[in-house]
């Protein structure tokens, strides 16, 4: 019986152990939420310039793609 005892108090402390880690994880996770949809809120510019580099890139994909598919 004494073995028992000793096993319960064990456990009893492991259990205090991941209360606070629980709550400290949790503490954590409320603070992410929050920065992550600050973040999501910026958003970041992009230039003229840019767009018209991107759009043109991507034309020139679509056109690569066109011309081998016709090859084919």
């Amino acid at each position: 019986m004494a073995n028992i005892s000793v096993v319960l108090a064990q456990l009893r402390q492991e259990r205090d152990t991941l209360n606070e880690a629980i709550a400290a994880l949790e503490g954590i996770s409320t603070r992410g939420r929050s920065a992550m949809v600050n973040s999501r809120r910026a958003k970041r510019a992009l230039s003229l310039a840019g767009r018209r580099r991107i759009a043109a890139a991507q034309k020139a994909r679509w056109a690569k793609w066109r011309k081998q598919k016709k090859g084919a």
